[in-house]
Order: C-alpha cells, then sequence, then structure tokens
C-alpha cells in the first residue's frame, strides 16, 4: 500500500464493522485528507467510490486500496453538473445505493487581492462551492431512497473565514459559502433522513496547503524567524502543540457518518486543535503570575479573600 502501510497515530475508536453495508462517494478521494477519508470509512465497512479529475491519480488510490476495501472510481469534474450525476449513477449501479456523500474536492492557490484575478477567483468557488452543491443535488434522490437507515452528507471546509487569513479571499469566500449551505441542506433535507455536516480542518501535515506554504517561506519571503522551520511557527500557534493529520479529518467523518454522530446536523465541526482562536498573550505567564500573587498578597492584608469574615 506503500504510504497507505504507517502507522496510524492512535487505534481508531470505532469498530470496523462501524460502516457496514453503506456505500460512500468521496469527490477528491484520490489524494490528500480525501485519500485517508476514502481508507477510513472502507476501513470502517464502506464500499466507496471516489471521483477526480486525474484518472491516473485515482486508479493509484484504487489499486493502493482495494486489497483492503471495496473501492472504484469515477473520473468527473465536480463543476459539471451532468458528472455529478454520472458519479450517482456509477455508485448505484456498481452498488444499489448510496449513504454517505463526501464533498473533498477543493482548489487553492495563494494570492493577495489586488493582484487575483476575476478567472482565479471564479475558478474556486466553482470548485468548492457550486461543486459541493452539484454533488449535493446529484445525490439527494438517492440518499431520499435511504431515509429508513438514515444517510449523512460531510462538506471539508476551512477555518479561513473564521476572523479572516492573509491571501485567501477567493477560499475564505468558498468555505463561507459551504458553512451557509450546509445549515441550510441540514434544514430542508431533514425530513428525508439526511444529515448534512461539515467538518473545518486545521493545518494538516503534509497536505497541498502546508507544502504551498512551505515553498513561499523556503524563498526566504514567509518570515521564518532563524533557526525556526514553518512546521516550528504553525506548532506555536496551535493550543495543542501540534499539526493535524488527515487521520484526524476521517476520524471526525467516520464519527459523523455513524450512529454515534445520529443527532448531529447542520453542524460544522472544527478540528484545528484550537489554531483559529490562538492569539498572542498580551503578557507574559510569569507576569500574570507576580501580578496575581501581589494582588493576593495585598487582599490578605486588608481581610479580603479566603480568609475575610462578614460582619452581619
Amino acid at each position: 500500500m506503500g504510504d497507505q502501510a504507517r502507522t496510524e497515530p492512535s487505534q481508531s475508536p470505532f469498530h470496523a464493522s462501524t460502516l457496514d453495508s453503506k456505500v460512500a462517494i468521496v469527490t477528491g478521494g484520490g489524494s490528500g485528507i480525501g485519500l485517508e477519508i476514502t481508507r477510513q470509512l472502507g476501513l470502517h465497512g464502506a464500499a466507496v467510490v471516489i471521483s477526480g479529475r486525474r484518472d491516473h491519480v485515482l486508479q493509484a488510490a484504487c489499486d493502493g486500496l482495494r486489497p483492503h476495501m471495496t473501492i472504484s472510481y469515477v473520473t468527473g469534474d465536480v463543476r459539471k453538473y451532468e458528472d455529478c450525476q454520472r458519479m450517482v449513477g456509477e455508485a448505484l449501479k456498481r452498488h444499489g445505493r448510496l449513504d454517505i456523500v463526501v464533498n473533498c474536492a477543493a482548489g487553492n492557490f495563494l494570492a493577495m487581492a489586488e493582484q487575483l484575478s476575476s478567472n482565479g477567483f471564479k475558478t474556486v468557488l466553482e470548485i468548492d462551492t457550486l461543486g459541493t452543491f452539484n454533488v449535493c443535488r446529484a445525490s439527494v434522490e438517492a440518499l431520499k431512497e435511504r431515509k429508513a437507515t438514515g444517510t449523512s452528507i460531510v462538506n471539508i471546509s476551512a477555518t479561513l473565514h473564521y476572523g479572516a487569513t492573509w491571501y485567501q479571499a477567493h477560499a475564505s469566500a468558498a468555505k463561507a459559502a459551504i458553512d451557509s449551505l450546509t445549515r441550510t441542506l441540514a434544514l430542508e433535507w431533514g425530513l428525508h433522513g439526511i444529515r448534512v455536516n461539515g467538518i473545518a480542518p486545521g493545518p494538516i501535515q503534509g497536505t497541498a496547503g502546508l507544502k504551498k506554504l512551505a515553498g513561499v517561506d523556503a524563498t526566504g519571503s514567509g518570515g521564518s524567524p532563524p533557526g525556526k522551520t514553518l512546521e516550528d511557527q504553525i506548532k506555536e500557534k496551535i493550543p495543542i502543540g501540534r499539526a493535524g493529520t488527515a487521520w484526524d479529518i476521517a476520524m471526525a467523518v467516520v464519527y459523523l457518518c455513524s450512529n454515534a454522530g445520529g443527532f448531529v446536523t447542520g453542524h460544522t465541526m472544527v478540528v484545528d486543535g484550537g489554531e483559529w482562536m490562538w492569539r498572542p498573550p498580551v503578557v507574559s505567564r510569569e507576569m500574570v503570575e507576580r501580578v496575581s500573587r501581589g494582588i493576593e498578597g495585598a487582599s490578605r492584608q486588608v481581610g479580603i479573600g479566603g480568609r475575610a469574615t462578614s460582619k452581619l
């Protein structure tokens, strides 16, 4: 399996039969986070149909995973609704049903807004937002047929728009729209037994996004302090002290698609180690400790605090 044979960060908390009898479509399932999502869905019992634009990437993914799961692929472009219909049609033809849809296809690059072309902006929104809608819309009738057992859509989003992110006007707009779409579809399609959720990954090791940032940093224009790598800088801004892995995201997908997530819908789960909340402290921990001790000591001198007694 090549890189698929690596040791996981930890053992899956889910039973291998968690998704038995389920059939899933994963767009962008041949590489990156999508590949690990595909792998974990399959290892937990689902049959998976992956899609993407590059035939050789999809073929290689299937060759690596087929000894361990039921997998096939359909080449297609999520920007084209007819391609999305064909993806769903092939899944139904091969497996007779559809239970899970994961929208992981995405496009992105770094660009200053004043240098970002209209076509570049449009392309990212078409892949991310329009593509997500196209796949959801093409899948809904098949998902309705499985109302008795419950079905699940998971849209892979981001935290870029939780505030703002430098040089990501296009992707931030696209992901914000996906989050809104997730809530609306959850509201409208709940009566059909379809749960619609999202996952917003943080910095994930080995992904194209981090590699692009590393490329900028390697030119000397990324601003890394001497002796610090990009990875060091990222870890410093994640409260739990590490970058995420594709396995982290895949486990969240398994949870949302399983019975454990059966009462969760319309929610975009942030899986980023707290990175989006990070702010540099205004003062150091040492200074806070000194000030706190000083206040505590002064309080005791005037009878304030735990030993104070009431005169009432």
